[in-house]
């Protein structure tokens, strides 16, 4: 019998000082408090966004993310169309979840416009440019990223650190019994993106950060945190009860479009999960790319699995070495999602007050 890996300590980034990122998204509710998260946090200097179809379709994710950064007042920042579809299934969307255009009750009008450059460009540019430097985290499909990796092989080298929003290793999946939407979305590029990092660990690339449902359904958003926001910022937000609070304008144009994006996820899950509040899975991954304190990590080996009826998109992580191959994965296996909501709320309260000022 093979003897269970030994455990290791979460991977060590910077030390401090500000941090490039790219997101990958396909800008739905929590897509949209993670670009807000990077677009406001101090020490993110946010490099790119590129998108994929995943949530919605491309061309709606493209429009949902121009203007969630136009809100946060970062529309310097690049925005790159990438795929359109899955490698080798049909695209599910989940308008349920997310409604119909992606953000919930609110309308984006955005005035900018859509990078010259592909998704799959600005990844692979921006890690030639700059390698070592750029974190890349992804909060949709894994199909930008394959096709990346497919046409650098290099990229697991060139980038710095990969986070993932995907999988769930010890926790109930919300597909399948056990399949996380991301995975479920494009189960070639998740596997596609693994057999790659963990050929390139034999080169020395650093293991992606993979958080699946076990750690990010740790981060619950309710309604008494926007009224905190509110609050924080001097604005006159009444209080009530939840559902008060949810439909009552708080009187900036961030929080407005938070409170109304997040209704429909709240309505969501009372419907689906019991509770009038919602896992705001995407952000809480970009806050512990920012801060891997947040999290708590074991090194293996991860796959994808391709050929079962309801288990096509399970993540297997191989505990006991069986795959007998180079570690391609930190799993995390804790996370302090209370803390991360604090830190949330302080991000949205310093985009008010820079909105309102």
């Amino acid at each position: 019998m093979r003897r269970p890996r030994q455990a290791e300590p979460p991977p060590v980034f910077r030390p401090g000082g500000r941090q490039r990122l790219i997101l990958d998204v396909d800008t739905g509710i929590d897509d949209s408090l993670a670009l807000l998260y990077a677009a406001g946090h101090p020490d993110v200097d946010l490099v790119a966004v590129t998108t994929c179809a995943g949530n919605v379709g491309v061309d709606q994710v493209v429009h949902n993310t121009l203007g969630v950064l136009e809100l946060a007042g970062a529309t310097h920042v690049e925005v790159a169309r990438g795929a359109a579809g899955p490698i080798a299934r049909r695209l599910e969307i989940t308008p349920e979840t997310h409604g119909p255009t992606g953000t919930g009750y609110a309308v984006l009008e955005p005035s900018g416009s859509v990078s010259d450059r592909t998704a799959i460009e600005v990844l692979v540019d921006e890690a030639r440019r700059t390698p070592g430097e750029i974190t890349l985290v992804t909060a949709g499909p894994l199909t930008n990223l394959a096709a990346a990796v497919l046409a650098e092989p290099d990229l697991p080298l060139l980038l710095r650190d990969v986070f993932v929003m995907g999988g769930t290793f010890s926790q109930a999946g919300n597909v399948h019994p056990r399949v996380e939407w991301n995975i479920h979305v494009d189960p070639e590029a998740a596997r596609t993106v693994l057999h790659q990092w963990s050929a390139a660990g034999k080169r020395g690339a650093v293991p992606i950060t993979m958080m699946g449902l076990d750690v990010t359904e740790t981060s619950v958003i309710r309604a008494e945190d926007l009224l905190a926001v509110a609050h924080a910022t001097g604005l006159p937000a009444a209080g009530g009860t939840d559902v008060e609070v949810m439909t009552t304008a708080l009187g900036s144009p961030v929080l407005d479009f938070v409170r109304d994006s997040l209704r429909f996820y709240f309505e969501f899950h009372e419907l689906h999960d019991g509770f009038y509040g919602a896992h705001v899975h995407d952000p809480f991954v970009v806050g512990a790319a920012v801060d891997p304190s947040l999290i708590a990590s074991l090194s293996t080996v991860v796959d994808v699995e391709l050929g079962g009826q309801w288990t096509t998109g399970e993540t297997i992580a191989d505990w006991r070495g069986h795959f007998d191959k180079p570690v391609n994965a930190y799993v995390a296996t804790a996370g302090d999602g209370a803390e991360f909501i604090r830190r949330l709320r302080s991000v949205l309260a310093d985009l008010v007050r820079v909105g309102t000022s």
